[in-house]
């Protein structure tokens, strides 16, 4: 049964109460009653034309830029509107919340960014410590679709957008760390999420290690990087993020000859 068809609960504290602390700069989604007007339903982009054109009006801003970056860059937006909402609940409220594709709406900003969610109640309670059953409506209902979809639309690899995902995870469930309400269980279980190899069917855990710390020769302060580059470089407008596993690549040269095969 969708998540929005189950009969909501009341509870506190409610989660736009928990946006304090390392939350504080962050918005909220919208709970219940009526969705805004610029709200629409995520579960358009089912339909691949639909899809293109939500992320038409985004890649305006990127003229002749490579799909695959102006997709990924795209989905970054979404990833992290999308992601610290969930692991609130998840992490610190014990609760699921209804983030299906079928279930929420977004609501874009002048750029074709997805900017707020729109949610039709404040989830349901986690009993659970397993790590995929605690994240299996945010991973199976709306990763795993979205992403096989823009996959295929830009012609980027799924790692590519999973690594998104995932270093996204990564980073807002240590940001998360800080916050009274930590529940320590829940993220001991959002931890091992991210060191499992494997799914529980056997085939390989996309979301497995996407960013690795260490600390370069001759400096004392841990790097954080991400398993895979989000491809950002391949448009004019940027270099590599401060994640960047290709620090060091002759980005210039790269440019240089995606110029020439033009």
């Amino acid at each position: 049964m969708p998540s929005a068809l189950r009969q909501p609960q009341l509870f506190e504290p409610s989660l736009a109460a928990c946006y304090t602390g390392p939350l504080a700069n962050f918005t909220p989604p919208l709970i219940g009653g009526t969705p805004p007007l610029e709200a629409f339903k995520t579960a358009r982009w089912r339909d691949a034309d639909w899809l293109k054109e939500d992320l038409s009006r985004f890649a305006e801003q990127y003229p002749g830029g490579d799909k695959r970056a102006v997709v990924s860059i795209w989905s970054k937006w979404h990833l992290s509107a999308l992601t610290v909402p969930t692991l609130t609940a998840n992490l610190l409220l014990n609760r699921d919340l209804p983030v299906g594709l079928d279930d929420m709406q977004v609501i874009f900003n002048d750029k074709g960014a997805t900017s707020q969610l729109w949610l039709p109640h404040e989830g349901t309670p986690i009993s659970t410590q397993d790590p995929f059953e605690r994240f299996a409506t945010l991973i199976e209902q709306h990763w795993a679709p979205l992403i096989e979809q823009l996959a295929a639309i830009s012609g980027a690899a799924q790692r590519v957008f999973w690594s998104n995902a995932g270093g996204y995870l990564d980073f807002y469930v240590n940001a998360l760390g800080e916050h009274p309400l930590a529940n320590r269980q829940a993220f001991e279980a959002a931890k091992a999420l991210l060191e499992a190899r494997n799914l529980p069917n056997g085939k390989r855990n996309p979301l497995f290690q996407p960013v690795r710390y260490f600390t370069p020769k001759g400096s004392e302060e841990v790097k954080r990087v991400r398993k895979l580059c989000c491809l950002r470089y391949l448009l004019d407008e940027f270099d590599t993020c401060g994640t960047c596993p290709l620090e060091g690549c002759d980005l210039e040269a790269r440019k240089r000859a995606r110029q020439v095969a033009r």
